[in-house]
């Protein structure tokens, strides 16, 4: 199935230091698209993003309870085990190869996750099991809501590269790449990307 994504960006200062950036995503049917991913690039965004904390990856009844995780580089994240079967979480991803061998409960030890990219997590034991983290270099960053929406408050005036990923995208494929510049005045931004769904 081919899946259009429209991508709309509207800056809108909110004071002399800062802006609101709004975020609207949808489908190929113009209808809003939930758990699209969406962040701000500069080499200011760079110099201001600072690793998260208490960030965690939950495994129950046999699946990642949160399919897609963002952090900041530099983020440490935890991997609870709170089934009753031991799972063996993996990534063979560029940005973070690791495994973390049969388990249960909490492991003494998070997963750093230094550099940025998309980071796909699996389990060898159950291989219905598929979670992403995507680990960027931005304090501005989140999701789509379930109206296809995200709203990046206090954001500096300047010039950045807008990128949006989902996780319907084919593998691969890189995130949404546009320039956006945040300033005194309302501005827009869209990208359309037509891509191939992963079936999940």
């Amino acid at each position: 199935m081919k899946t259009v994504v429209a991508v709309a960006a509207l800056a809108a200062c909110a004071c002399a230091s800062a802006a609101r950036v709004d975020i609207q995503v949808q489908d190929a049917a113009g209808k809003p698209l939930q758990g699209a991913v969406a962040y701000l690039e500069s080499p200011a965004a760079r110099a201001a993003a600072r690793p998260m904390t208490g960030t965690e990856i939950e495994q129950a009844d046999r699946r990642f309870t949160q399919a897609v995780t963002v952090v900041t580089a530099g983020s440490q994240i935890h991997f609870p085990n709170r089934d009753k079967v031991r799972h063996h979480v993996f990534s063979f991803s560029k940005a973070k190869a690791f495994e973390i061998k049969l388990y249960t409960g909490t492991p003494a030890n998070p997963v750093l996750f230094d550099q940025p990219g998309l980071v796909v997590l699996g389990c060898n034991i159950h291989d219905t099991m598929l979670a992403w983290v995507l680990v960027v270099e931005t304090p501005w960053h989140g999701q789509t809501n379930a109206l296809g929406q995200l709203r990046l408050p206090d954001v500096p005036p300047g010039a950045y590269r807008l990128r949006v990923w989902h996780a319907d995208l084919p593998t691969g494929t890189m995130p949404v790449d546009q320039p956006l510049t945040v300033g005194a005045t309302e501005s827009a931004a869209a990208v359309r990307l037509t891509a191939v769904a992963a079936a999940r």
